[in-house]
């Protein structure tokens, strides 16, 4: 055992397992000026003639405090290169997702998955998202260095019903104080000039790269190529209605004779604080003049199983589906358009290399795609469509696009709100929850046991 432990500490053995690291990893990342870096690796292991760790001195014991800036940095660079290459931890943040994933889920989101992602501004403060520490307006990086668009090679592509972490298509622009608010719905809401001139309101306008727009985690419904439509609430994929999954949820309307639900009742068959607090403010009581009785509804975001167990309550009447049935400010935000949450469509995903024909009428469909996301100089003028300074009637997309939803339907800003999500925006791919709190407990109270270490399937 003595001869083996000396034999790893022999120089070139140490070279060697180094260089077996270092050259796929190159080849894994596909840029090969990386291999520039050979010498320097060379004279780490070999010919020493540069003091790389210049904070130890060489033939000198570390000193306590010089092993703890030893083992720092090098947790640090670990630590980093897992995030950036392999996997990366999430906490769910709303109830998007609900009841699938819920508030104070932490996940581990796969790299490797869909390939990981380079950054684009490589240059940032370590283990924090777009802000600094102890600050709500401090950027976390700098754009010295800006590197485009690359994906290493992965396991496998974004397919249907996969729950995907991505950065957030419309984050490219922030209102500092409406941080949580698409930039582009406050434009359309107050005005563009107001948004930029209210600063007790809106806050400083900022501009954030891909890599440092916030994170979104949603179900990817529809893939390139697909043609999607919402029809009374229910997806239909290329005309095939979409799976049910059981913990998707609806709002529905629940009925009482007169008598009104206990939220306790609610609590106990597991709902949220926030979605009893919805189900009280959306509480109505009237008297049907046919039937000459009093009534009591509520409006509750649901799965099948708990509206299932609520018909069972002895003062409810009746529980139905909600439908949202008058026109929505949702994409692609053209009035001439009558779409809403639950019918919605039909629209067909962009894939890389299709060419489509370009009008005015559905230009609003495509125009975020040709000007923001692909960087063309996009203009109308005159009633034509100029790409890069050119009169263009068709466009060839650059990239491959998809449409996310989340799993609470009446609940979630998603797709059917800001659009496609391009495959540069692709974060990696939930897989796994390893602790869940509940913020509506307290103490040991606040851990979900029965939801801890557990795969996320489709």
């Amino acid at each position: 055992m003595k001869q083996y432990f000396e034999f790893l500490k022999n120089k070139w053995v140490k070279f060697i397992i180094a260089l077996l690291i270092f050259i796929p990893w190159v080849i894994w990342v596909g840029n090969y000026w990386i291999l520039l870096g050979l010498p320097i690796l060379f004279d780490i292991y070999i010919s020493k003639k540069v003091n790389w760790a210049f904070w130890k001195k060489r033939g000198k014991k570390p000193n306590k405090i010089i092993e703890w800036v030893d083992a720092i940095i090098f947790a640090v660079v670990a630590a980093t290169l897992i995030r950036m290459f392999f996997i990366e931890a999430y906490t769910i943040p709303t109830s998007s997702m609900e009841k699938t994933l819920l508030v104070g889920d932490y996940l581990f989101v796969s790299k490797v998955s869909y390939g990981p992602k380079l950054p684009n501004t490589p240059l940032s403060f370590p283990f924090v998202h777009h802000t600094m520490p102890m600050s709500e307006t401090k950027p976390s990086f700098v754009e010295w260095i800006k590197w485009p668009y690359k994906r290493i090679a992965g396991f496998g592509n974004v397919e249907r019903n996969d729950i995907v972490v991505f950065n957030f298509p419309e984050g490219d622009t922030v209102a500092l104080k409406r941080a949580n608010e698409s930039y582009y719905d406050l434009c359309r809401r107050y005005g563009r000039e107001r948004v930029w001139s209210d600063k007790l309101n809106f806050g400083d306008i900022i501009y954030r790269p891909v890599d440092k727009q916030e994170n979104y985690i949603k179900r990817c419904v529809a893939i390139p190529g697909d043609v999607l439509e919402v029809k009374h609430g229910l997806v239909y994929i290329n005309g095939t209605k979409q799976v049910h999954f059981e913990e998707m949820q609806y709002n529905y309307i629940v009925t009482t004779n007169g008598l009104t639900l206990n939220p306790k009742n609610l609590e106990r068959i597991g709902l949220s604080t926030d979605d009893i607090n919805f189900a009280l403010m959306t509480q109505q009581s009237y008297t049907d003049t046919v039937k000459n009785i009093n009534i009591v509804q509520y409006i509750i975001p649901l799965t099948e199983e708990t509206a299932a167990t609520i018909r069972a309550f002895p003062n409810v009447t009746s529980v139905k589906e909600y439908e949202i049935t008058e026109r929505e400010d949702v994409f692609p935000q053209d009035s001439t358009i009558c779409y809403n949450r639950d019918n919605f469509g039909p629209i067909t995903l962009p894939k890389k290399g299709q060419t489509i024909n370009l009008t005015l009428k559905n230009l609003p469909i495509y125009q975020r795609i040709i000007d923001v996301y692909e960087n063309n100089d996009f203009q109308i003028k005159d009633n034509k469509i100029l790409i890069n300074g050119k009169e263009s009637n068709s466009y060839t997309f650059k990239m491959n696009y998809y449409f996310m939803m989340g799993d609470n339907r009446h609940n979630s800003q998603d797709g059917r709100f800001w659009g496609f999500v391009p495959e540069d925006h692709v974060v990696g791919k939930a897989v796994f929850v390893w602790l869940s709190l509940d913020k509506d407990k307290s103490f040991f109270n606040k851990i979900r046991w029965s939801r801890m270490f557990r795969f996320i399937h489709p």
